[in-house]
Parts: C-alpha cells; structure tokens; sequence
C-alpha cells in the first residue's frame, strides 16, 4: 500500500489562531487566520488626468477584465462630435491613457457602453446622429493601451435617444435599452450577441408603453436578471424599475415597480453582490433635486423598493453608481450642485432594504458634468471620468474608497486549524482529506462555505470558497 498523504500543514502563524478556525497561506508562506478586518485600506484621491481637450460628453466607462484597462466612450466635441474611445491603466490612484481612437466617424450622442465576457470585447451602443438617428452600436477589442472596433450596426432604425448597455452573464448577452422616438418613446430593448468583432440583434421589445427616459440597468448574478430604471413620463415621471429576462435572442419583463413616487430624473443603477440588492441613484426633482437612492429586490420576475434615502441634501446631477466589489459597497458618483457643481464620491452601505451613507469626498474642485464611472477590479478602484467645466476637458481620477476587508481570496484557504497557535508559534492546519473535530451546530451532510468574517456557514459568500462537508454535528472533511 502506498503511504496516505499527509493532511496537516505546520507553518509559522501570523497572528494569533483559534482552534476549528479557517486559515489562509499569505504570500510569505506563513499561516493566518481569516479575518474580517485584516484588510485595512484608507481613502485617497489620485491625481486628475486629462484624456480629451476639449469639451467632452455623454462619458461612459466600461471595464475589460481580460485586458485590465478600462474604456472611456464618449462624444469628442472638438472632433465634430464623433465618436470616441480611449483606454486607461490604473496603477494605484494613478491612471494614464493610451491614443483617442473614432469609433463613429459621424456625430454621436447618448452613448452606452458594456463589456461581454465571453466574448472579451467592448460593446459601444449609441444615437448616430449622422444616420437619422439611429440606434447604433460597435464592437470593440483592447490589445495593450489602445483600441479597435468593428463595423456599426443598426440595431434600431429610429431616433433612438437615452441609450443604456448592460451585459447578462448568464445569457452571455449584451441588452441595449433605449427611448424609441420612432414608437411614441417607449422605453424599449434588444438583445444583441457578440461574434467576433461584430454584432448581430434580436427584435426590439417594449418594456414601457409610456414615453421614457433617463434609462440606466444593472445585472443581477444571483437572480441572474437585469434590472432597468427609468423615469415614466406616462405616470407623473415617477421613477420606475422593471426585471428582464433574457431568453435567446429576445427578452421578457415583468411588472414595473416605483421606487420614487415623484418626479425624477438622471438615473443609475448598480448591483450590490455582497446584500445582493439593486441600487438605484437619482435626482429626486420633487425634493429639491436632492441625491437620492433607493434599494431593490429581484424576486422572481418582479423587484421591491425599501423607503428612499438622501444621500446629498442640495442639488445634485449626473448621478453614477458602480459597486465596489473589495470594499463590498456601492459608490456614487455626483456633481454637487450645493457645492460649486464640484465633482464628488460618496460610499453607501445597503442593510436589508435600507442604505447608509460616510461623508462624501470632493474629488476635484472644479465645476463637472457629464459623469462616467466604473470599478476597476485589478486596482480595486473606481474611475471616475467627467466634463472639467473650467478647464472644458475630458478629465478622470481614481477614487480609492476606504474600508476593511477580509484577507480571504478565492485561492488563499488552505484549511482548518488543529489547535490554537499563538502569533509567530508554529500553527498546525487540517488541509484536503483532514477531519476538524472541534465544530459545533453542523448538519451532517452540508456543505459549507468560508466567510470573509472567518466563519464557515451554508451559503457562500463573495468569494465562494467551500471550507468542507460535514459528517457529524462537531465534524467537517477538509475541501480544498
């Protein structure tokens, strides 16, 4: 017979360690305990960089997680108004750009943008104003610090304003919403499907049978649907949110939900995946334009709203909100209107249906406009792109949002520990095929998974790292 392999790791411990506690391997080789707050990162600014001079508009930013670089798309109104994309490096709170590349060589405006995973491009969806307005869109591929596209295709043959992209992981789709002015501007939608560097369409749906605007979505990966906010003309501009469901080529709604029983405009919308909660960010017009959000639900084909709550008590514009996935928090984005128009971030915490807000930070004392952002996930920043109305440029700066976090990776769990160990003696941990026997409350048979708080439960958390199954109420097999 040949030798078992062994099923305990010794390694000198960093930090103190619990006994039946998760452990991770750090980069030294030494082993530690897994902990909630052993991250600990403080807010920064970096320094505002110009992309575009010139006036700037409709920026919208997009991250390509296989190239990690974002994308800036917008309207280069010292170039005719084409359109106009560039790459960005972070590198900390610093980030620099390669060469402006035209993706439209006529006039552009209410551009979106998304990134299709699968198929590791750029999707740029926008209103030709060259081509009577139609809604357009273009397929983009990163290779280092630059850009090329594709050959635009029509995907609506009517003035198409308000245009929004999102990508659905699930359907591997991109889904392109937009106000239809050739159809009484009903808030309307199309399912496009990326090969190569093209893209081809499905037929147009219609998910409000109202005049729309200020239409903005977001993926929800639990529910594995998207979410589209909107101001309903029809229904006293009210702000309104309504689930989709990608089948195929097509997509199907369910019944819309108001979030705000006012007027409001300039919508954002975003997926917390740590509450596993929409977010929606807005201008409430009938509360003295004041910043607003509003929580939801996805159930089913359906989505619920908890009580809005003010996040900036003055005017404020030019809402964005991308959700911050190492700190585990939304962060919007605003012109504060109550403050010089200064281009500002603020960081939210969603608790069941409700959302609390730190205090916001200017991140550059300049009047903004037209506001773009997005999580870069390798820098773990966000990028912030905006008009810079003094200087008339395109200009962005990396927000570095402060928190504590868990030092859990998706690849750093080795374990359990046998005993306890003190910080810098010799720690021994049960890795794959060992049995920690020092477990309490567990059902035999269950799976259990790692938390970024260090304690192991049934559902998994973000990342999902499975610690291993239980056999008895006080036993659980080591996975690895």
């Amino acid at each position: 017979m040949g030798r078992r392999p062994p099923r305990r790791f010794k390694a000198k411990a960093s930090g103190s360690i619990t006994a039946g506690k998760p452990c991770v391997v750090e980069a030294d080789g030494d082993v530690a305990q897994i902990s909630a707050t052993a991250v600990s990162v403080s807010e920064a600014i970096g320094t505002s960089v110009v992309y575009n001079s010139g006036n700037t508009t409709y920026n919208q930013l997009a991250y390509d997680s296989s190239a990690g670089k974002i994308v800036i798309a917008y309207r280069d109104s010292g170039n005719s108004d084409r359109g106009t994309a560039i790459v960005g490096t972070v590198s900390g709170t610093s980030i620099s750009f390669g060469s402006e590349v035209v993706f439209e060589t006529g006039a552009t405006q209410y551009i979106g943008i998304a990134y299709d995973s699968n198929a590791q491009k750029i999707v740029i969806a926008y209103e030709d104003d060259d081509n009577s307005d139609y809604g357009t869109a273009v397929v983009g591929t990163v290779s280092g610090t630059s850009i090329s596209f594709g050959t635009p295709v029509v995907f609506a043959s009517a003035t198409t304003s308000g245009v929004n992209a999102v990508y659905d992981e699930n359907a591997q789709k991109v889904v392109m919403f937009y106000r239809d002015q050739g159809n009484s501007n009903y808030g309307t939608a199309i399912v496009g499907t990326v090969s190569g560097t093209s893209i081809s369409f499905g037929s147009e749906v219609v998910f409000e049978e109202a005049a729309t605007q200020f239409i903005s979505s977001a993926y929800d990966s639990s529910a594995q649907k998207v979410v589209v906010s909107y101001e309903d003309e029809g229904n006293g501009d009210y702000g309104t949110a309504i689930v989709g469901t990608v089948s195929g080529t097509s997509i199907s709604f369910g019944t819309a939900a108001v979030f705000e029983s006012a007027s409001m405009r300039e919508t954002s919308t975003t997926y917390d995946s740590n509450a596993n909660r929409v977010v929606v960010a807005y201008r409430d017009s009938a509360n003295s334009s004041y910043g607003t959000a509003a929580v939801g639900t996805v159930s089913g084909t359906s989505i619920s709203f908890g009580t809005p709550v003010v996040f900036e008590s003055a005017n404020s514009t030019e809402m964005q909100v991308v959700y911050h996935s190492a700190a585990k928090k939304p962060v919007i984005s605003y012109s504060d209107v109550g403050n010089s128009g200064y281009i500002t971030a603020i960081v939210g915490t969603v608790s069941g249906t409700s959302i609390s807000f730190n205090t916001p930070s200017v991140l550059k004392s300049v009047g903004s406009a037209s506001i773009g952002s997005v999580y870069d996930a390798s820098a773990e920043n966000v990028v912030v792109a905006f008009y810079d109305v003094s200087g008339e440029d395109g200009t962005a700066v990396v927000y570095q949002a402060a928190y504590t976090g868990t030092n859990l990776t998706s690849e750093n769990y080795i374990g359990i520990a046998e005993y306890a160990a003190a910080d810098t003696a010799t720690a021994t941990v049960l890795i794959k095929g060992g049995v920690s026997t020092t477990q309490s409350s567990l059902t035999p048979g269950q799976t259990y998974f790692v938390q970024g708080d260090g304690t192991i439960d049934t559902s998994a958390d973000s990342p999902s790292v499975t610690a291993g199954t239980a056999v008895t109420s006080t036993k659980l097999i080591v996975k690895g």
